[in-house]
């Protein structure tokens, strides 16, 4: 899955360039501030580095990244066959195509704005990083700067022993959580008893009411009943007495004489249009009319005498609902809350009883606790038992690496010390140790090493760890800064090692590693019109030549510089 095509437009003092690229080892070179690590730049910006819109050439509009990566599986190498499965997963969850290449492109214009493509289809840059991670592995020019900080030997370990610290991490964040909890509940318990007896005192003195949800309105109502009582009975009476007159009743008032019998009325009429419904068939029409009427006002005078049956003057249900009523708003005004709101103030009451009574149960929270605890130490044991069986492997690793960088007899150790607080890396801290030559006890690498030895080891582990991981490009800017030699030779060697079965690529300013490249390319700077551009020239034959000599002899070639370029060439 190695790069095949890099295009650029517009970035920085690149104006256009397209590059074919090939397998193997390449090396790109030229003088100082040619350009060489705008192509790093621009690998890391299609790769989902953060967009700058300083990148963009000046008198630009927008600057644009295209990435082509030939999708090829070697099938003697099982992690390129996993990163191909994992590709083609990763493109079918995201919604892209899954082509015989994979094609990223990203443009930035003038005011920052970024955007991104995976095979024609708009892509987030997050996406990007994640194609990126998977697909290239570089290793910048200040590798060695990251020896002496804890937090990049621990990662620069655990994936050497692909270890994977998330469980650990997630583990720690609950178990430190359980431990606040703890913490507070013992440091509050005073305070918190005091508010448990206040919400107990509260919710008693209103459990003596226990209000309904809807009580209030139901009392209201009952009251109002109950205080109007007789006038409802008279008026039931009143209204009956207008529709029919009481049969128990031997002689008719003057007010029943003058009110009249409504319904007795309605009979009447409806059997005189019935009698003659068939001489005029409209009386049959209105015959049903006062029919439909007459069953009305029954009906009514029928519910009329069962209230008034049921219904009279309750004066101990009256005095009843006084004291519940009285007793509502005796607690409204002591909580300073509307009558109606009282039984959601004592629901809420009752919930925060039991949260507190929760958050005060040490018991339950101190089993909680070493719950967490446990399951904290089993991950982070897990973790330190792979850390344990790689910190050797590694150490073996980079010492024989060592060897060839001009520290011979040096020896390195990946030194794993208990802490003395678990945190959420796990249970050991991680330290590079390094001796110089042979005989000299190792010690912290930021401490005995000198810059250029520095530089050795920091190459020595991307060596080491390019070899593991599953990307099948690897870019190497300037990791040889500091080296220089039989050093340099060997640099050169182990690039192009490493470029039998990956494709590498590096910047470098050392002509013994430009020596050793499958593929060389110049970059150059040029002037035209007041305006400065970069080129990058494949060369070969006698131009390969005389730009290794350039490299040893500086830019006045001479016979010695050129004849030591070609042997240098013969030898690699």
């Amino acid at each position: 899955m190695a790069l095949k095509r890099l295009a650029l437009r517009d970035f920085v003092i690149v104006r256009e360039l397209e590059l074919d690229l090939a397998s193997g080892f390449t090396v790109l070179t030229g003088e100082t501030g040619a350009g060489k690590s705008i192509l790093i730049d621009a690998v890391q910006l299609v790769l989902g580095a953060r967009a700058d819109n300083g990148l963009v050439r000046e008198g630009a509009s927008r600057l644009e990244v295209t990435a082509e990566f030939e999708v090829t599986v070697a099938q003697h190498q099982a992690q390129h066959q996993n990163l191909h499965v994992w590709l083609s997963q990763w493109l079918a969850e995201a919604g892209f195509d899954n082509l015989e290449t994979l094609l990223l492109r990203r443009t930035v214009d003038v005011q920052g704005k970024s955007r991104a493509w995976v095979n024609g289809s708009p892509a987030t840059a997050t996406q990007l990083k994640e194609l990126g991670d998977a697909l290239v592995d570089i290793h910048g020019q200040h590798a060695w700067a990251t020896l002496s900080r804890p937090d990049a030997v621990r990662d620069l370990l655990d994936a050497y022993a692909g270890c994977d610290t998330t469980s650990v991490r997630a583990a720690w964040t609950a178990w430190r959580q359980c431990v606040k909890a703890l913490e507070a509940a013992q440091a509050s318990q005073g305070q918190q008893l005091n508010e448990r007896e206040r919400l107990l005192w509260q919710i008693g003195e209103v459990a003596k009411l226990a209000p309904g949800a809807d009580e209030w309105d139901e009392l209201n109502a009952q009251h109002t009943k109950q205080t109007n009582a007789q006038a409802l009975i008279e008026a039931a009476h009143t209204a009956l007495t207008a529709l029919q007159n009481d049969a128990h009743e031997g002689s008719r008032t003057a007010e029943r004489l003058a009110s009249g019998d409504v319904i007795s009325s309605l009979s009447k009429a409806m059997d005189a249009l019935q009698s003659k419904a068939a001489i005029e068939p409209e009386f049959a029409a209105l015959s049903d009319l006062l029919a439909s009427s007459l069953a009305q006002l029954e009906d009514a005078a029928h519910s009329l005498n069962s209230y008034l049956r049921h219904t009279e003057p309750d004066p101990a249900r009256l005095a009843e609902l006084d004291e519940r009523m009285a007793l509502w708003l005796s607690l409204s005004r002591r909580y300073k809350r509307k009558p109606d709101e009282l039984h959601a103030l004592y629901t809420s009451w009752q919930t925060e009883l039991a949260q507190l009574d929760a958050a005060s149960d040490l018991g339950a929270l101190q089993a909680a606790e070493q719950a967490a605890a446990k399951t904290y130490q089993t991950a982070a044991a897990l973790v330190s038992k792979k850390r344990q069986a790689a910190a050797p492997k590694l150490a073996s690793s980079i010492t024989q690496a060592m060897q060839g960088l001009g520290m011979s007899g040096g020896v390195f150790e990946v030194a794993l010390t208990p802490t003395n607080v678990p945190t959420q890396a796990g249970l050991e801290e991680v330290a590079f140790l390094v001796a110089g030559h042979a005989g000299s006890t190792p010690r912290p690498v930021g401490k005995v090493a000198s810059g250029g030895e520095l530089s050795r080891i920091a190459l020595a582990i991307s060596v080491v760890t390019s070899q593991l991981g599953s990307a099948q490009t690897l870019i190497f800017d300037e990791v040889d800064s500091g080296v220089g030699g039989a050093v340099a030779q060997t640099v050169g060697k182990l690039m192009r090692q490493l470029g039998q079965d990956r494709q590498v690529l590096a910047v470098t300013h050392l002509p013994q590693v430009a020596a050793c490249a499958n593929q060389l390319w110049v970059v150059a700077k040029h002037r035209h019109a007041g305006n400065v551009h970069s080129s990058v020239t494949p060369v070969q034959g006698d131009a390969r030549v005389a730009e290794v000599a350039r490299m040893l002899g500086g830019a006045t070639l001479t016979d010695v510089t050129r004849a030591h370029a070609l042997e240098m060439l013969n030898v690699a």
